[in-house]
């Protein structure tokens, strides 16, 4: 019986283009889909435009470019950016759609309005436009700035806003948190959020004057003089997307999410603030928060403000799709920083793709023409994975299952030049070799089919052909 899965990225700022690390999580969360997709399951994978910040806002304005013109042209580059990537969006919902995401937003804020959960008063506090949230003196880095956005000078602000009672929460939020009914993967971020739990939650701003939005986003029900807090509209975007407020059947078919795959930046959004909304609107939870965590530039996280912004698409035109997929998804752990690098790239490249796995399908499929080798049948429905490929793709340890196929491909390149088939006159003796060689390639290619779709597919066609040929190499070094 299939089942369902319902996958989600975080919701980017558009603000600007799409720098390498949205790239990154794209990919991540793209793999975890196709691996799904491959055993059958239904699978949507859910991303969007987060549009209704205070941040679009100044970029419009410095720009010059009316505010819905300018997120349209910018959401497109994200869109465009997936594609490149071959990264399979099923909803890509954005955040200014008067019809399905403020209905949305406004349902939920109802939702936990009728619990008395939304009040009205006086604040005054130090805002990040960055991250879009309001911090206490005591979470700033020594220099008094956000530790997210470093140089960047925060704003002191001060209006009547609405208030949820995050207060009320807390113990329901360390309970689903540490029973696992909501799951953070990995275990330092699950202890990262039940440690901020230990102090007292203080209640949180989830509106803004229209003063300070300019009259953009999701109008608070009731009040026209405010409009909802972008966090707590752009976290409803894995609810509107899928219907929540105007399709019950489709929403009730796939909610909750299976996964959101998130960066450990703005965990807190989505491992306190998200599942305490939801608690008092009465809605079922999400089932995991997959936190990743950075790229890095000579050690600095990628940030605009710090100027070190890498741009993904330069890079896929110069190397392909599948060769950026492989450097993120093999040369990184999603649970530590690390460096990004071209020089580092392309080593890589040539080491793992075009002298690893561009050289293994080149010399067997070179070797099959002598024998007018005919390839294998196509697998026959879902593919058989092994038990330790499962358990690590299934843990988000991308880079630990891609290790296994390429100790995998390093055992068919032995068993090639152990059996030395360019020295076999028997024909007979010949044909088992290869035949051997190209059921190991194409079991690779099966497994590789989540992590690099584009070349998992060529060689499969490759492979099972009427009769195996030489193709163009599938890495070409870079000299």
């Amino acid at each position: 019986m299939k089942q369902k899965f319902y996958i989600t990225t975080a919701i980017p700022y558009v603000n600007a283009k799409p720098h390498v690390g949205h790239a990154l999580e794209f990919v991540q969360a793209d793999t975890i889909a196709r691996y799904y997709r491959l055993l059958g399951d239904n699978v949507i994978l859910l991303s969007g435009a987060d549009e209704n910040a205070l941040k679009n806002v100044q970029a419009a304005e410095i720009a010059g470019i009316p505010i819905q013109q300018f997120v349209d042209t910018n959401a497109q580059l994200f869109k465009e950016l997936a594609e490149k990537l071959h990264v399979q969006f099923d909803v890509f919902q954005k955040g200014s759609d008067t019809i399905h995401h403020f209905t949305a937003s406004q349902k939920l804020w109802e939702s936990c309005n009728t619990q008395g959960d939304i009040y009205k008063k006086e604040y005054q506090g130090l805002y990040c436009v960055g991250c879009e949230v309001f911090y206490t003196a005591d979470e700033l880095d020594a220099n008094g700035e956000c530790r997210e956005h470093p140089g960047k000078k925060l704003d002191l602000v001060s209006e009547s806003n609405y208030f949820f009672r995050l207060s009320k929460y807390q113990q329901k939020l360390i309970d689903v948190v540490l029973s696992d009914q909501l799951k953070i993967v990995p275990a330092t971020r699950k202890n990262e959020v039940l440690a901020f739990l230990k102090q007292p939650l203080a209640d949180i701003s989830i509106s803004r004057s229209n003063e300070r939005a300019k009259n953009w986003g999701v109008p608070v029900p009731g009040d026209s003089s405010q409009r909802i807090y972008v966090w707590f509209d752009a976290l409803n975007i894995y609810q509107s997307g899928i219907g929540y407020g105007w399709d019950e059947e489709n929403y009730s078919k796939w909610w909750p999410a299976d996964v959101h795959v998130i960066g450990k930046g703005i965990l807190r959004f989505h491992a306190i603030y998200w599942p305490a909304f939801l608690l008092s609107a009465k809605l079922q939870l999400p089932k995991t928060i997959f936190v990743h965590d950075y790229f890095t530039v000579n050690g600095q996280k990628m940030s605009k403000t710090l100027g070190n912004v890498i741009d993904p698409i330069e890079l896929i035109q110069k190397y392909g799709a599948d060769s950026l997929r492989y450097y993120f998804l093999a040369r990184f752990s999603p649970f530590n920083d690390g460096d990004f690098s071209e020089s580092d790239f392309k080593i890589v490249y040539n080491a793992d793709l075009a002298n690893g796995l561009g050289n293994l399908v080149a010399r067997v499929a070179k070797l099959s023409e002598k024998v007018t080798l005919q390839g294998h049948s196509r697998a026959g429905g879902n593919p058989v994975f092994s038990t330790e490929y499962i358990s690590l793709l299934t843990q988000y340890k991308f880079n630990e299952a891609l290790a296994v196929l390429w100790q995998k491909i390093g055992e068919a390149d032995k068993f090639i030049n152990d059996n030395e088939p360019w020295k076999i006159s028997d024909q007979a003796k010949l044909t088992e070799v290869l035949t051997h060689a190209a059921g190991e390639i194409l079991t690779i290619a099966y497994h590789l089919q989540p992590f690099l779709p584009a070349t998992a597919e060529k060689i499969i066609t490759q492979f099972t052909a009427l009769k195996i040929t030489s193709q163009p190499p599938l890495f070409p070094r870079i000299s």
